[in-house]
């Protein structure tokens, strides 16, 4: 048995397809993880969750922003943007069978003395508190207020964690943080205008910003963290313990795969 780690597929099936050959998955003794961002923005949205949803026993799937999103849109909290291409799991007959295997997927995994999510950890958090907070989410995902919290989701404020911090307002962080994160000080402030591989200029008006993984104050530089998100990084954090995985197949370049016991890299052009 062994274990694959995929980055962002976002609806980019054959490239995913094509990883699975390279390195003979075998879905009744191999796990497949994937570290979110399974749909959207690529041409086959459904048969990628289809896939997942089939082979749920062996897979394991944290949250990224565009899963969320397309489950704020299917409850009728958001309405699709431009550049979402989801239309094909909305119109599917099994489309409530699939988002709502989506509802309980989490936001963090830890297990194999790994930790898989979607954006990165804040670096003033450990990893059990970021999975005691993802719960807190998780848990309204999973219940009658989750409409409630996907009309508050959306947003960049608060820019900073708080303990006092209450109601969607905190959830609200905690997902910006394993969702959307990329760059912020060492005290966890966040930028989430920087997309790119280095940050817009004075976006926190003379605070130092930095990747989330390069703090060295963080609390899980002696961790392993497996993320994606980030496609202009290319699969680059100079972090042995740090492994990013989303290298940019949506746009063209490649979709990668890793074994997490051996960490070889299988990578497929798009």
């Amino acid at each position: 048995m062994a274990t694959y780690v995929v980055g962002d597929i976002q609806g980019c099936f054959d490239q995913f397809q094509c990883l699975l050959e390279m390195v003979r998955f075998n879905p009744d003794k191999d796990v497949i993880w994937s570290v979110g961002d399974l749909i959207n923005r690529g041409p086959s949205n459904l048969a990628t969750l289809r896939w997942f949803h089939e082979r749920r026993d062996n897979a394991v799937v944290v949250l990224g922003n565009h899963d969320l999103h397309l489950m704020a849109v299917s409850a009728g909290a958001r309405k699709m943007s431009k550049s979402d291409s989801f239309d094909d799991i909305l119109d599917a007959p099994d489309r409530e069978t699939l988002i709502g295997w989506l509802h309980h997927q989490p936001l963090i995994h830890h297990e194999h003395g790994a930790t898989l999510v979607h954006a990165g950890i804040p670096p003033m958090w450990s990893i059990r508190e970021a999975v005691e907070r993802a719960a807190e989410v998780e848990s309204v995902l999973r219940g009658p207020d989750c409409i409630r919290f996907f009309y508050a989701m959306y947003g960049n404020d608060p820019i900073i964690w708080s303990e006092e911090l209450t109601g969607m307002t905190r959830l609200r962080v905690i997902t910006n943080y394993l969702t959307r994160m990329r760059y912020c000080t060492k005290k966890g402030k966040l930028d989430l205008v920087s997309k790119g591989p280095t940050p817009t200029a004075n976006i926190l008006k003379g605070k130092k910003v930095a990747p989330w993984f390069s703090h060295q104050s963080r609390r899980t530089k002696d961790d392993v963290v497996l993320f994606g998100h980030w496609a202009s990084l290319d699969g680059v954090t100079d972090s042995p313990n740090v492994i990013a995985l989303d290298t940019g197949c949506v746009w063209g370049n490649k979709m990668t795969l890793m074994a997490l016991e051996s960490r070889t890299f299988y990578r497929c052009d798009c």
